[in-house]
């Protein structure tokens, strides 16, 4: 009997975080967030361990797809995505990237297809080994802290209110659409999509 060969996977969806039960549901960690409710709406398990990274394998319009979780730690991130990509031969541009964002109201949600790191420093890390900052990212907005006097750090390692809970469940199901948008048609029709607030279906293109 010959078994066939299950194809590579065409796409890495990376949702960013950090390992570790004291870490889950934070701000920092909205990313793993979106790859667990992506996972469940697959179907598959995020559980194997290769890349330096927790990973599983299934289907988006088609196409076969890597579900990964680093476990690196955030400001490494960039190791594991470097490593999954070199090993399945695809460039930085089929990495699209999840990742908590401070700069955007919680429970809000960009696409991007490029650009800087904006102060993240596992996007920072992305960009670093990937030699390039032209690469899919989904933002997760988390909020920003309540005064200029609150440690950044500290507030990104803090969990939400029950009233941002609510607001992040919706970000996070938004956040699924826009990595299955970008997979089935591409980033720039899921940014036309998916920014500009209450109504993404009729937001304008993001320059």
């Amino acid at each position: 009997m010959i078994l066939k060969r299950r194809s590579p996977p065409e796409y890495v969806v990376a949702g960013l975080g950090n390992p570790g039960a004291k870490y889950d549901g934070s701000r920092h960690n909205a990313g793993f967030a979106v790859i667990d409710a992506l996972a469940a709406r697959m179907g598959v398990k995020v559980k194997k361990m290769k890349f330096q990274a927790l990973y599983g394998e299934g289907i988006i319009a088609g196409r076969r797809v890597l579900l990964l979780k680093p476990q690196t730690f955030m400001n490494l991130s960039g190791r594991s995505v470097r490593d999954c990509l070199s090993f399945y031969k695809l460039p930085l541009e089929r990495a699209v990237i999840v990742c908590d964002d401070t700069a955007l109201p919680a429970g809000k949600i960009r696409v991007r297809a490029k650009g800087s790191d904006g102060g993240h420093n596992g996007v920072k890390d992305i960009i670093y080994h990937g030699r390039s900052d032209v690469f899919p990212r989904v933002k997760i907005g988390v909020g920003a802290p309540p005064d200029s006097r609150y440690d950044m750090a500290d507030w990104v390692l803090s969990g939400f209110s029950e009233k941002e809970r609510k607001l992040m469940d919706g970000a996070v199901s938004e956040a699924c659409g826009a990595v299955e948008h970008i997979i089935a048609h591409n980033t720039a029709s899921a940014m036309n999509k998916y920014n500009g607030g209450a109504r993404p279906e009729n937001a304008p293109r993001e320059k």
